[in-house]
């Protein structure tokens, strides 16, 4: 029983020192003031999600459906009027949100990642300037980990494992689409499986550019999965208050920053820390990507070329 607890503790505070690590906002001034692009980039995130995609909902929940509602009330003496203007006005907003606001959504998103994937890169180099000043390596947990093969097969691995990874993450975004679905349990369940999601998208670029390989980051993300589903839950928790709308465009507001938070995380140092002020006790693996694993094995099998990358 003293020992479940001890494992409890750990992983407690193992989530708490993910969701702190999340919050450390001030680690992108500290970027931000290092690189010109990074300090664009942000800016641009910033911008698009959150003065276009947000302000135009402002602009339509706050003045074009008033006015809508005003132009077309829902009183009058006729009822075959009222449910014209019921229908017209319902028409106009939906004209409003397929000509404009899914367009801008799915744009917000495909730019996104590119922008994201420039901002975690650029992060990267500024830490990697910073610490060669210092004569010290970027990341201690790259130590236990080998280069990554050069030429024309490196290249051949590095492309398979970001095809691998990108498979593996759409699969997984549609279990969490499943989960939110089920009855009673759907929306701690994806809560979770979404806190995940998000923390492992902030991390992999680093993971990458650091030379670690895909088994070994999907190891070390299940072995510490306390520790990530800490740092994925304040990037999730706006889908709890507001819409779905509402809370992908704050996320995607906010996103750059859990980039920058992460690039600037030593997770294995507090990971380490943390167990050895715990007498020494290790996070029980959970094979969280499992399901996607498998599936995306199975994907891949489908081609005459398909290797099985895990």
């Amino acid at each position: 029983m003293a020992k479940l607890l001890l494992q409890v503790k750990h992983h407690f505070l193992l989530w708490l020192a993910g969701f702190k690590e999340a919050c450390c906002f001030h680690r992108a001034l500290f970027f931000c003031a290092s690189s010109k692009i990074l300090l664009r980039r942000t800016g641009q995130c910033f911008l698009l999600n959150g003065l276009i995609f947000l302000g135009s909902l402002f602009i339509l929940r706050s003045f074009v459906i008033p006015i809508l509602s005003w132009i077309l009330p829902d009183q009058s003496d006729h009822i075959s009027a009222m449910a014209f203007y019921s229908y017209l006005r319902s028409f106009l907003i939906h004209i409003f949100y397929v000509l404009w606001f899914y367009p801008l959504y799915i744009f917000s998103l495909l730019l996104g990642f590119l922008w994201y994937s420039d901002i975690a890169k650029y992060s990267f180099e500024v830490i990697k300037e910073q610490e060669t000043s210092k004569t010290q390596p970027f990341d201690n947990s790259k130590k236990n980990e080998p280069e990554k093969s050069e030429g024309v097969d490196g290249l051949a691995i590095g492309i398979g494992e970001q095809v691998y990874s990108g498979l593996l993450l759409t699969i997984f975004f549609f279990e969490v689409f499943i989960a939110d679905s089920l009855p009673f349990i759907g929306k701690a369940t994806s809560f979770f499986l979404l806190s995940w999601m998000n923390a492992y998208y902030c991390f992999e670029s680093k993971w990458n550019y650091s030379g670690v390989s895909l088994n070994s980051r999907l190891d070390f993300f299940e072995s510490n999965w306390a520790f990530f589903a800490g740092f994925g839950s304040p990037s999730v928790i706006p889908g709890l208050f507001f819409s779905r709308l509402i809370s992908n465009g704050i996320i995607g507001f906010l996103y750059p920053l859990f980039v920058l938070t992460a690039a600037g995380t030593q997770e294995k140092d507090i990971i380490d820390s943390l167990s050895r002020l715990n007498d020494g006790v290790q996070g029980r693996k959970i094979p969280i990507f499992y399901f996607s694993q498998r599936i995306s094995t199975m994907v891949l099998h489908l081609f005459p070329s398909g290797q099985k990358e895990n």
